[in-house]
């Protein structure tokens, strides 16, 4: 037991968590570097290009992505983690590399659904699941996700960079480079899965998603982080001509605006953050975050003329975007189930990257026949939907999802043992799972020592 419990994670789970998160960082940052410059490529590139087609290339890999990562996920219990890890990174760069060619609007939006068809998310999250014991899973993923939001603001200020250097092809073909990364990251660094098992804190139960889906708590931060990923991908087809033709700036320097909106945007976020989760204010951040991105969406549909207003409205916009994303995971784990963790943060992860792709087709429609003022309106009402949504939210409790080992269990046991284990200190909700030999809890973890639970379980069981 002692070894379960041990104070820090071991070399192997070290070495499994940051490959792991290595492997995210280039997904992340093949995925969203062409962000701030695709649209002005794309305008001078392709001849007679439309704005839907301008967003349906920018958000054409959510669509894919949404629709086979769980999918990737349930094969990869069949065929084994990485294998599936490998599959999913060469379709990412077999996309890539079509981007890089594409001689059209029509095979670039072809390449980037490709890349979004290497939807290895859930796969990596059940790796490190597979790896890392269950009281560091969630240091692990805190890992994982800081990686992916830092992956996410390097891609911002380097696509810029690297456009003015080797131009957005080149930004594809180095896009290509990150996925051979991947790839070697996966055979060399990511530890063999010597004892893979399904794991339900991490992967998409088939049978559990009608149930997840009528869970109006649930259903409301799906939609959040639907339309929070709509917003950000609609966003982007009208920014980069703003920033060209009203702010005056070239673009290939576009990243001198990003960088230090970025980097403060992440300073104020702390502080956000610390009042949500220590402070135990997480509902009235979270709707705050939400007004501030409808406010910022606004204040650009109004005020654009000056490189001052838009960067304050970008920084309005990145701060309260960086709290959204860190708090909506976090959310999902407080309101979902104890047995449904995994469900629940499938569905919520589809919700966004389709969110993506309708943001980007709703997003270049409105370009093509309104300009910037279409864009934003459609932003706005959005985000002023999604606000509604979110006030009328429960507070979330300080809860989290924690699972132990509990070996063979009679069926006839188990709703004597979820009742004695509800009567514990600090555990408000338990699930035995037979088959799996698991028992699933909710849990304040300020208050519940794990070796001590797991120890009253099996005097439980024992009485029993």
């Amino acid at each position: 037991m002692s070894e379960v419990l041990s104070r820090r994670m071991n070399p192997l789970e070290r070495r499994a968590t940051f490959s792991i998160a290595g492997i995210f960082s280039t997904r992340m940052l093949g995925l969203f570097m062409i962000f701030p410059v695709f649209a002005l490529f794309a305008e001078q590139e392709f001849s007679n290009i439309t704005g839907l087609q301008i967003g349906l290339a920018i958000g054409a890999y959510g669509l894919t992505q949404a629709l086979l990562q769980i999918p990737y996920g349930m094969l990869s219990d069949r065929f084994g983690r990485k294998p599936l890890i490998l599959v999913g990174l060469f379709v990412f760069l077999i996309g890539s590399i079509i981007c890089a060619l594409a001689d059209s609007i029509e095979m670039m939006i072809l390449g980037r659904a490709v890349q979004g068809a290497g939807a290895v998310a859930a796969v990596l999250t059940a790796s490190v699941s597979d790896l890392v014991r269950e009281p560091y899973r969630l240091r692990a993923m805190s890992i994982v996700g800081i990686t992916i939001g830092l992956s996410f603001t390097l891609s911002l200020v380097a696509g810029p960079l690297l456009a003015e250097f080797i131009g957005v092809r080149g930004i594809f073909w180095v896009i290509a480079g990150l996925s051979v990364l991947g790839m070697v990251l996966v055979i060399y660094a990511v530890p063999e899965i010597t004892n893979q098992q399904f794991q339900r804190e991490a992967q998409a139960v088939p049978s559990q998603l009608a149930e997840v889906l009528k869970n109006g708590q649930l259903l409301r931060l799906d939609i959040g982080v639907f339309i929070l990923h709509a917003i950000l991908t609609a966003m982007f087809i009208a920014v980069p001509f703003i920033l060209r033709d009203e702010a005056g700036m070239d673009s290939l320097s576009h990243w001198e605006i990003y960088l230090p909106v970025m980097l403060l945007s992440f300073v104020l976020m702390v502080p956000l953050i610390i009042q949500a989760e220590s402070k135990g204010r997480m509902k009235q951040i979270f709707a705050g975050a939400i007004l501030m991105i409808a406010l910022a969406q606004i204040g650009m549909s109004q005020f654009h003329s000056s490189y001052v207003w838009l960067f304050f409205w970008l920084l309005l916009f990145f701060t309260a975007f960086n709290v959204l994303e860190a708090s909506l995971p976090s959310l999902v784990v407080k309101l979902s189930p104890a047995d449904k963790k995994g469900t629940a943060s499938g569905v919520y992860s589809s919700s966004q990257f389709m969110g993506a792709a309708v943001g980007g087709a709703i997003g270049g429609l409105c370009y093509q026949h309104y300009g910037y003022d279409g864009v934003f309106a459609f932003t706005v009402i959005s985000g002023l939907i999604w606000f509604a949504l979110a006030v009328t939210m429960q507070k979330p409790n300080p809860w989290s999802i924690a699972s132990v080992t509990i070996g063979q269990v009679n069926p006839n046991e188990i709703d004597y043992l979820q009742n004695k284990l509800c009567e514990y200190e600090g555990v408000f909700e338990a699930v035995v799972i037979p088959d799996e030999q698991k028992a699933y809890f909710k849990i304040d973890r300020k208050l519940v020592n794990e070796e001590a639970l797991i120890d009253y379980f099996q005097k439980a069981k024992a009485r029993e």
